[in-house]
């Protein structure tokens, strides 16, 4: 591990007082911290796997060296961002790209560095070496039989990882679409994903979820068979109990009221989880809370109000993980930076009056239900997230202390300039 408890202890040793001074000023004004800061502590985002490398676009990919080559490698990348902020405390694992050859090694090791594992993703989005039969056209949606029964199987390999891993999850986010108009023929797709999903949900362990994720475009741009969050919501509603819509941030139209659709899904008992990130036209797979942070807390209040009236556990009852493509920064860097967008965004949701915003909602006072709204989010609760940090035994400033330790350097001289992340 580049980072080690005395490490961490020296950094927040230097920066202490001044922390201090700014906490207990912000604490002094407000009611309720220490409860907002054990639920910060709580509260863990999962770091996919896929993530640790330099991403790209059709046009290129930049990478920056010492990227993580193997699982084995990718663990350890997120045992250290976890030892950083100690909120990074699972892993999100997409098959093939990152098949464990031994489910009890790598789980062991996982759990060595305090890491457990979240959703298993499977991967019918492009063709893999020695594959028999081609995505071209689609998986679950395709005209052939055959191509659907592969790719079926291949998310049910995927289950049988979880399992051996600990998961009790499964994502299924299709390609599956048209380019075209005519190429397609809407309801036979439809039909012919759920009957694939049925297969799918019926070899799901009993205590087992599978989310249904949707996008608006890419790699299609006529049509795209989970296309928006009403059509994974009536598959979810097809396939059962153990179905649920998972809302990705940048999976929508440009402009689209995503906190009305997390309010309402939730309000259905169907909203699975998030896959974070920020975009500014599309599907851009920004850091979280780069381009619209505002939106990030309105997305977190209705979260907040809405499992709170359901009596649901905020860091356990919905599945929380990061998905954001790192074309130009480093990625542990950017990762550091998304996870604590989260966390203020979570703890400025959790100062909203629920109370006094509900009275002004009843009473159509909309100028006081903006200033309840807006005084929580112009609240700086970075001192916050930082104490929950420090109490945790994390650092005070984990990207400066990630660049003190000149930790991307030392990773380039491990594994080398070329060292590519896999699965990219």
């Amino acid at each position: 591990m580049l980072i080690n408890v005395q490490t961490i202890a020296a950094h927040n040793e230097a920066r202490l007082s001044a922390h201090t001074r700014r906490f207990s000023s912000i604490a002094g004004e407000l009611t309720g911290v220490d409860t907002i800061i054990e639920k910060l502590i709580d509260f863990q985002i999962a770091i996919p796997s896929w993530a640790l490398g330099t991403g790209g676009t059709r046009f290129g990919r930049f990478s920056g060296g010492g990227e993580p080559g193997t699982l084995e490698e990718k663990i350890a990348d997120v045992g250290l961002l976890h030892a950083l902020n100690r909120s990074s405390g699972a892993i999100s694992l997409h098959i093939p790209w990152d098949i464990p050859s031994d489910a009890k090694k790598i789980k062991e090791l996982a759990a060595a560095y305090g890491l457990r594992f979240d959703a298993v993703n499977s991967n019918t989005f492009q063709d893999q070496p020695g594959q028999k039969l081609s995505y071209k056209f689609g998986s679950l949606q395709h005209v052939n039989r055959a191509v659907r029964q592969q790719a079926i199987a291949h998310n049910k390999e995927v289950i049988r990882h979880g399992v051996e891993l600990g998961s009790q999850s499964l994502t299924v986010w299709l390609s599956d679409g048209s380019s075209f108009p005519g190429q397609l023929n809407f309801r036979k797709a439809f039909e012919n994903t759920l009957e694939g999903l049925r297969e799918i949900y019926a070899a799901l362990p009993a205590d087992w979820k599978i989310f249904v994720e949707y996008k608006a475009f890419e790699p299609n741009f006529y049509s795209m068979t989970v296309g928006d969050w009403g059509q994974s919501l009536l598959y979810a509603n097809k396939l059962g109990d153990k179905a649920y819509t998972l809302v990705d941030l940048g999976h929508h139209l440009p402009n689209a009221n995503i906190q009305q659709i997390v309010a309402l899904l939730l309000n259905e008992k169907k909203l699975g989880g998030f896959h974070f990130n920020d975009s500014k036209y599309g599907d851009d797979d920004l850091t979280v809370g780069s381009i619209d942070p505002y939106q990030l807390f309105l997305i977190f209040n209705e979260l907040v109000e809405g499992m709170d009236v359901r009596s649901m556990n905020h860091a356990r009852d919905l599945g929380w993980m990061i998905d954001a493509s790192h074309n130009i920064k480093d990625p542990l860097e950017d990762l550091l930076q998304s996870v604590e967008a989260i966390m203020i965004a979570y703890a400025q949701a959790l100062l909203v009056d629920t109370r006094a915003l509900q009275d002004a909602q009843e009473n159509n006072d909309v100028a006081t239900a903006q200033e309840i709204l807006q005084q929580a989010y112009r609240t700086d609760v970075r001192p916050i997230v930082a104490e929950a940090r420090l109490r945790s035994g994390a650092a005070l400033a984990p990207l400066e202390l990630f660049r003190e330790q000149k930790i991307r350097e030392r990773l380039i001289q491990q594994r080398g300039e070329q060292h590519k992340a896999t699965g990219l």
